[in-house]
């Protein structure tokens, strides 16, 4: 187990504007949550408080409030006399997600068919479009966030709620895994196929088949990712 050491962002501060402690509270989250999912925050390494909030430029009191959130996402473990260590997966751990990851978004993607709207529907075909755009210029991280948006926001079509909080919960645990599955050219090609193939049985409401891509897409994700697990 490491330390770990963030340097301070190299540009410089926001333009100052009021911020409810709420919205704060999701911008350090999501901070550190993209700091995990791009390895700044190694698996297995402790976050340094001190260090990490002087790089994001806030009190230990938000920090370790976005720790504890991320702790209850299963992100980051509170070690007691250690602090928060950043949660390593096993492969097991890893292939279980994307099992019941598969189950959540087929049954998402038939009800997405059943329930969406046509201006839905277009939303996120804008998404795969705005990906694909990132895909063509090799912009491996852009992409990879509209990539999640896509997969959140067919779940969220299918106007079940509950399914949608576990499935957030974990997506979230499986970035930073998921980020690595398309470090190789030809892994990332096969994964942007099947995002055509969910996007045109969308777009068609093909219930089962949206079903099955979603499912093979999970699937194929534990593929393109067991090999970079230790």
């Amino acid at each position: 187990m490491t330390d770990q050491t963030i340097a301070p962002s190299a540009g410089g501060p926001e333009e100052a504007r009021p911020i409810a402690r709420r919205t704060l509270h999701d911008e350090v989250v999501t901070r550190i949550r993209d700091m995990i999912t791009e390895g700044q925050l190694a698996p297995g390494s402790r976050v340094h408080e001190g260090q990490l909030g002087a790089a994001l430029g806030i009190s230990r009191t938000p920090l370790r409030e976005a720790l504890k959130f991320l702790a209850r996402e299963g992100l980051i473990e509170l070690v007691p006399s250690r602090g928060a260590i950043v949660r390593r997966f096993s492969p097991k751990d890893v292939q279980d997600m994307l099992t019941v990851l598969a189950t959540l978004e087929a049954e998402a993607g038939r009800l997405a068919c059943a329930h969406a709207s046509d201006a839905d529907i277009a939303a996120v075909a804008d998404l795969h479009a705005r990906m694909m755009a990132f895909y063509a210029s090799g912009n491996r991280l852009e992409y990879f966030k509209l990539n999640q948006a896509i997969h959140t926001a067919i779940v969220r079509l299918s106007g079940n709620a509950v399914l949608a909080d576990i499935h957030e919960t974990l997506q979230s645990r499986l970035k930073r895994i998921r980020f690595l599955g398309n470090q190789e050219p030809t892994k990332w090609n096969e994964a942007v196929a099947e995002h055509e193939e969910m996007i045109a049985a969308l777009s068609q409401r093909q219930p089962d088949r949206l079903a099955e891509v979603l499912a093979r897409h999970m699937h194929n994700s534990w593929e393109r990712v067991k090999n970079t697990l230790p």
